[in-house]
């Protein structure tokens, strides 16, 4: 039957049926993994600064004490101090103070601003994991377990090791638990608030060196200020002098009662470090031979250099909870939808586990894409303006029933099928035969009145046809 349409067609045209859904419905949710730093998350009470460089204690307010006390003293003495003193003595004065200053202030802030050698607490699951080893070990089967304590032998002498409920870990050797800062420091010294953070393995050594060229540069400073004002007093009188460098005055008071502590702490913690000892440890007594005469100090090499050395000179360990790391937050993903019971027919079975919620109606035969055509007007008849399509077999002997003819404004759209105009799967049909509901099926394959189910949105969308 002709329609009018002068355009000649051209030969049929196949358009192939991928069996991969792209529809919001089946395809996976992916979004890009939220990233967090460790240092955000950090579960102990310290501060964090510079993008988690710059590690510090909750209270520091002394700290910011200390440094104010070293710059006003030291801008005094190279202000009103120095330019006399390179004048009258020499200037390699200046020159020693200016050494000693930058010494001081590099030493401070690495210690206030590092990680003292926290200790990361332990997951949940290995948390769960040696909770249930200990209650299993001790027996404990009522409210409260025994004391939780492992015993370690060091150089021959017996060490405890104290189980941590904070941070759920088991404590190593000379490690405690800051009540500050609420973590365990590896090595535990002290908590000093003048630096603002805990003294523990990774800092120490700069703790100690803050404080002995401290001691030296407050004893430079009040030793040059006393020569000032005598030189001066010698020209003008004593009263005369004080009120000409009224600084001086200033720095002297403040140099006098900083210096013994100062002193009196590098003092101590010298020979904290030729017996290698901590503050902690001197503090509770823990190798005194008070306790007996078989208790000694496991970790001391016994002998003052190789003890300094060791405390001074060794290899600084890295830091263990890597506090610029990134956390990766699991992003929620959508479930693919149940498919009813629906079988996709003709796929592979890793096909299927890809394509779960793809349409039952979409498939593959054999490992080949199943070929759609548009139907012609007629039943058998040609396609208008062009040559007939070739008949292909069917796979079954029934004659499909008849089909309504399309109107001609439909020609060269895009137009969906119904469930019941798709064709059979077994055999190629002829472009101009639609498939009927009589069709025979091969087992396993997808029989549209067979699913009451199917709704007709699931199909919208998926199945369209190449334009003529």
């Amino acid at each position: 039957m002709h329609l009018g349409v002068s355009e000649s067609m051209r030969e049929c045209e196949y358009s192939q049926i991928s069996t991969r859904s792209s529809t919001p419905m089946e395809t996976p949710f992916k979004k890009k993994t939220p990233k967090k730093r460790k240092w955000e998350s950090f579960p102990g009470r310290n501060k964090f600064y510079c993008n988690g460089r710059i590690m510090m204690a909750k209270q520091t307010g002394v700290f910011y004490l200390t440094l104010v006390l070293i710059l006003l003293t030291c801008g005094l003495f190279f202000t009103f101090d120095c330019p006399f003193l390179a004048l009258q003595l020499t200037p390699i004065i200046p020159l020693v103070g200016g050494v000693l200053f930058v010494f001081v202030l590099g030493t401070l802030l690495r210690t206030s601003f590092s990680d003292p050698g926290v200790l990361p607490r332990a997951g949940p699951d290995e948390a769960a994991d040696l909770e249930r080893q200990i209650d299993v070990a001790n027996g404990s089967t009522g409210y409260r377990p025994p004391p939780r304590t492992k015993e370690v032998v060091i150089n021959g002498q017996t060490v405890k090791l104290k189980y941590c409920f904070t941070c759920k870990i088991f404590r190593p050797p000379r490690a405690s638990h800051c009540s500050l800062c609420d973590n365990c420091v590896e090595r535990f010294d002290h908590h000093c608030p003048w630096v603002g953070n805990c003294v523990g393995r990774r800092n120490y050594r700069f703790f100690y060196m803050f404080i002995l060229s401290l001691s030296f540069l407050t004893i430079f400073i009040f030793a040059f200020v006393i020569t000032h004002i005598i030189i001066r007093s010698h020209r003008t009188g004593f009263l005369n002098a004080l009120k000409d460098s009224p600084a001086s005055v200033l720095e002297v008071v403040v140099c006098f009662f900083s210096v013994w502590s100062i002193v009196g702490l590098s003092g101590f913690h010298t020979y904290l470090i030729s017996s290698n000892q901590t503050t902690n440890e001197d503090i509770k007594g823990s190798w005194s031979s008070k306790r007996g005469k078989d208790n000694y100090n496991p970790y001391s090499h016994g002998n003052i250099v190789t003890n300094c050395c060791a405390a001074l000179c060794g290899p600084l360990p890295p830091s263990l909870i890597d506090r610029r790391g990134f956390v990766h937050l699991e992003a929620p993903q959508l479930v693919p939808p149940p498919t009813n019971g629906m079988t996709l027919y003709g796929s592979t079975q890793s096909q299927q586990s890809h394509v779960a919620a793809a349409s039952p109606l979409l498939g593959q035969q054999g490992g080949e894409p199943v070929i759609v055509t548009t139907a012609s007007p007629v039943n058998g008849g040609p396609l208008p303006g062009g040559r007939p399509c070739s008949s292909h077999p069917t796979s079954g002997d029934v004659p499909p029933p008849p089909q309504a003819p399309i109107h001609p404004h439909n020609y060269g759209r895009h137009h969906f099928l119904a469930p019941e105009d798709l064709p059979s799967p077994p055999g190629m049909l002829p472009c101009s035969s639609p498939v009927g509901h009589g069709h025979a099926h091969g087992a396993g394959f997808y029989n549209p009145a067979s699913q009451d189910s199917l709704h007709e949105d699931s199909v919208r969308g998926l199945v369209k046809l190449s334009s003529v």
